[in-house]
């Protein structure tokens, strides 16, 4: 059978792109080398921030307006509550990437935001303690997703539209050919018309670009609260904060227990960073065919260390969990999102560099316009995949 298309990677981006072409009638076969939601992409871990005023940069907002939109139109349509929103705090010295990011995305869009000082935040927010040079950007739109919950309704809803969902099969490459592209796996070779990859971190493998992606672990960890009450949803933000010469961030108390973890880079960690990269890059690149590496002790005094001072009650509370996921880093922090600069009838969504699941139902929109229409109305030149250069 040829398919009109075949969608690589059925996880955060992979999933959603199947249920969006399928409800728009085209014929998917999606494939996938696990059964997802696992925990070999960069989903894991029960929730996501989702946030407006953005600091990786205020071109992302109004992707982020029509991201907003979809979630409530992927709630309606499945029945299920995915998204929650808590406020959010950026927080660190004025001049941080948190902080200055914010306000500059907020202010470029007008978007509803205020400044506090460090003694405002502890007022409004107990559990935080900023040094006295520290202030905050808060939002009211800013919450939390929940990732493997969104992609089993992206699966199920796909389903139900006709795609078919095929796991346990690992594709091993792809070729264009006179009339489409062939997708090569472990079980045989797949005609396709189009071609969509969105295969997380065998990204550098499969899209065969001239984006130096790296892969990295992170540890996501989880806390019970000395006041449980004070980091519940209602009274504890999502919140982002530079402080000690790291990004870390976190979330309230959601099935297992309070979220907090560092972004990047993780402290006493001399990993070199790709060149050009940000400051925040920097953890141990891993293969994610052999990335579940456990948790170790030093992973969990070194957050805990950073948290002490900040966030005390999550500081001298107790470790409850943690899940480790990986980033998928470009060199500039930003996606890679478009037509393949190789054949246009391939579509690649990837390189979300840890801050991609917020954009799930709008990177979905934008890859079935991609597929169908050859085009999109949507602002994406920041991700183009030939930015890097020509591909392998």
């Amino acid at each position: 059978m040829r398919w009109d298309v075949v969608v690589v990677g059925l996880g955060s981006m992979g999933a959603a792109a199947a249920y969006r072409l399928a409800a728009s009638g085209v014929r998917v076969l999606g494939l996938d080398r696990f059964e997802p939601p696992h925990e070999r992409g960069a989903h894991a871990g029960g929730s996501r921030i989702i946030r407006m005023a953005y600091m990786e940069g205020a071109d992302y907002v109004p992707l982020l307006r029509r991201s907003y939109e979809l979630w409530r139109e992927l709630e309606a349509a499945s029945g299920e509550r995915l998204v929650t929103m808590t406020g959010g705090l950026m927080l660190g010295r004025a001049d941080s990437m948190p902080v200055g990011g914010a306000l500059a995305a907020a202010r470029a869009h007008g978007l509803a935001h205020e400044l506090l000082d460090a003694a405002e935040v502890h007022r409004r927010y107990p559990a935080f303690t900023p040094a006295d040079d520290e202030v905050a950007v808060a939002e009211e739109v800013a919450g939390l997703v929940r990732p493997e919950r969104t992609i089993a309704t992206n699966l199920r809803l796909a389903r139900a539209a006709g795609a078919d969902l095929r796991t346990g099969v690992a594709v091993q490459t792809w070729r264009g050919t006179a009339g489409g592209v062939t997708v090569v796996t472990g079980d045989g070779e797949i005609e396709a018309d189009r071609l969509v990859l969105a295969p997380g971190a065998w990204s550098p493998e499969l899209t065969r670009l001239a984006v130096p992606m790296r892969i990295e672990r992170r540890v996501q960890h989880y806390w019970e609260a000395e006041d449980p009450a004070s980091h519940a949803i209602g009274a504890f933000p999502a919140w982002i904060w530079e402080s000690g010469g790291t990004i870390a961030y976190g979330l309230p108390t959601v099935d297992v227990g309070a979220k907090a973890a560092f972004h990047a880079p993780w402290p006493g960690q001399d990993t070199p960073s790709l060149p050009g990269s940000k400051t925040w890059h920097g953890g141990a690149e891993v293969d994610p065919d052999t990335a579940g590496a456990p948790v170790t002790e030093a992973e969990v005094r070194g957050l805990r260390d950073w948290l002490s001072p900040r966030l005390p009650g999550l500081g001298h509370g107790r470790w409850l969990d943690a899940k480790p996921c990986l980033y998928t880093l470009t060199p500039d922090g930003h996606f890679v999102l478009g037509r393949h600069p190789g054949d246009e009838r391939v579509v690649v969504a990837c390189g979300f560099s840890g801050h991609g699941f917020k954009f799930v139902p709008v990177i979905a929109e934008v890859v079935a316009d991609l597929v169908v229409d050859g085009a999109t109305r949507h602002p994406i030149g920041l991700f183009d995949p030939a930015r890097f250069g020509a591909p392998r």
